[in-house]
């Protein structure tokens, strides 16, 4: 079998090389880049696992703009704010789409979403809709007794842990900063928490929990999937199939579907709908129900850019944060004296508190800066452009990647170093102006969560450090923690955060 795959391959790429032509004609102004071979270009050194830190090796021996070939597809890579700036900026119609990658596109139904969507005048109605009715601050801010309930719970459970015996008070924060993220966006988004019940569920571990998990876990897996029909169309599908990469993909599919399906279903047939708390679903289904062209598929896609890129990108913020500060003792100290010194006595940190925690804030940039929880913007280029002087080709595609901008000795001093005081009476902020700085990305598609997902990274941290001091567990230092990335388009720590809470206040 595996002699007639390899012969079958070797037919299909010699055909494909006789009627491909690899050899492009390069000017003098092309971008530098490593040599590629014919036919596969740079395919054979490309690193899908953590491309953004493979991207960002080149951009040290190449420079800020660097040139490659990945099968069919032109590709650029953009390491520097200077150029973001063009691409955002100066160019951001140019490069307002997204490519049509196989796993995004049937996880997106289609591109029925907006993350995955591509540009296109079904894209601007839906970016419409759901600015005004789903992730408009005023959406955000009424959502806040569900964030403020759910991290009240997570430090509730800590706090029994903390007061058992030192066999069980390691704390697993990956897992319990996943946890909280997704039961706030699971409410958020059903109008119920993971158990209807009132009991304390510590570490929510229960069915639904686990399938929000799965379904999280799943859904990054099936992303960071590695297709050939995505830089070989005319001969990848036939290979994915033969090495079954889309019947994986399928099985991901349907069964994410049929769980959103479950909860849709449920949430329609809930014989006390007035028990529950406004979700998205209500906005979503009226939505539907105002719109014959609205459908559930387009539920579900939204949903899915909903519970994914806001409960992932927030707890991988959240993890990255603590695990910055456990390993800078001075910066933890300072950031929870200013936590303890606003909130005095009250024994919680509200949203309220947060507005005025300006080096918690600093914190949390600077976490982004080093460990942007999404690393990589991927562009397409709608036609023929230009970008600090070189000429863009129609359909090249363009990573900027913020992982290499965060570490640029042209506008950071020290930048490897954590230093949340550089964003003390700094006018850099987050929102997308300023091109050194782009957790959320930029420009049109820049993420439409932006509000809601700052306000829950903000309050989980701000409660985790006033609650709490920290310790790496007995026997281990706090050099020991690594800062490896897993694949994904989201960057999680690899290796969970595991310390040890001493109740601190």
């Amino acid at each position: 079998m595996e002699a007639v795959l390899f012969i079958t391959i070797t037919l299909l790429l010699l055909v494909l090389l006789k009627y491909t032509s690899y050899k492009r004609k390069k000017s003098n102004r092309s971008p530098p880049g490593p040599r590629g071979l014919p036919l596969i270009g740079n395919m054979h050194q490309f690193d899908s696992s953590n491309t953004h830190l493979y991207f960002y090796q080149l951009s040290l021996q190449y420079g800020p703009l660097v040139s490659l070939q990945l099968g069919s597809v032109r590709t650029l890579v953009v390491s520097s704010a200077s150029i973001a700036k063009e691409v955002f900026k100066n160019h951001d119609l140019c490069f307002s789409s997204r490519p049509a990658l196989v796993g995004t596109q049937k996880l997106s139904y289609k591109g029925l979403d907006l993350a995955f969507s591509p540009y296109s005048d079904y894209w601007r109605n839906m970016r419409k809709l759901c600015t005004n009715h789903l992730f408009s601050v005023k959406r955000s801010q009424s959502f806040y007794p569900i964030r403020e309930d759910e991290v009240s719970r997570m430090v509730k459970t800590i706090r029994k842990r903390a007061a058992a015996s030192a066999d069980f008070n390691v704390v697993n924060m990956t897992k319990t900063v996943m946890t909280v993220a997704s039961s706030i966006i699971f409410r958020t988004a059903f109008g119920k928490r993971y158990n209807d019940d009132d009991e304390d569920d510590v570490g929510y571990d229960n069915k639904m929990s686990r399938q929000i998990h799965w379904l999280l876990s799943e859904t990054q897996a099936s992303f960071a999937s590695f297709f050939l029909k995505d830089y070989f169309p005319l001969v990848g599908c036939f290979i994915d199939t033969l090495c079954g990469s889309w019947t994986r993909l399928d099985k991901s599919f349907y069964g994410l579907d049929a769980f959103y399906q479950q909860l849709i279903d449920e949430h329609l047939h809930a014989s006390t709908v007035s028990t529950q708390e406004c979700s998205m679903l209500d906005i979503l289904l009226q939505m539907k129900s105002d719109s014959s062209e609205f459908s559930f598929d387009h539920i579900k896609a939204i949903l899915m850019d909903f519970i994914v890129a806001a409960s992932d990108t927030s707890a991988a913020a959240v993890v990255w944060a603590m695990t910055l500060l456990v390993k800078n003792p001075p910066q933890m100290k300072k950031v929870q004296q200013e936590v303890r010194d606003i909130t005095g006595k009250k024994g919680f940190v509200d949203e309220n508190d947060t507005q005025n925690l300006a080096y918690l804030k600093a914190v949390v940039k600077e976490a982004m800066r080093l460990h942007p929880p999404a690393p990589l913007l991927v562009r397409d280029a709608a036609k023929n452009c230009v970008v600090s002087g070189i000429e863009i080709e129609a359909n090249t595609r363009v990573y900027v990647n913020t992982y290499t901008i965060g570490r640029d000795p042209e506008f950071w001093e020290n930048p490897e170093v954590f230093l949340p005081e550089r964003f003390m009476n700094s006018s850099i902020d987050i929102k997308g102006h300023d091109y050194e700085l782009l957790p959320f990305g930029a420009g049109r598609r820049m993420c439409p969560g932006m509000s809601m997902g700052m306000a829950m990274t903000e309050l989980v941290l701000a409660n985790l450090l006033y609650s709490f001091n920290w310790e790496v567990p007995p026997g281990e230092k706090t050099a020991d923690i690594d800062m490896a990335t897993l694949p994904g388009l989201t960057a999680h720590k690899k290796n969970h955060l595991c310390l040890v809470p001493r109740i601190g206040y």
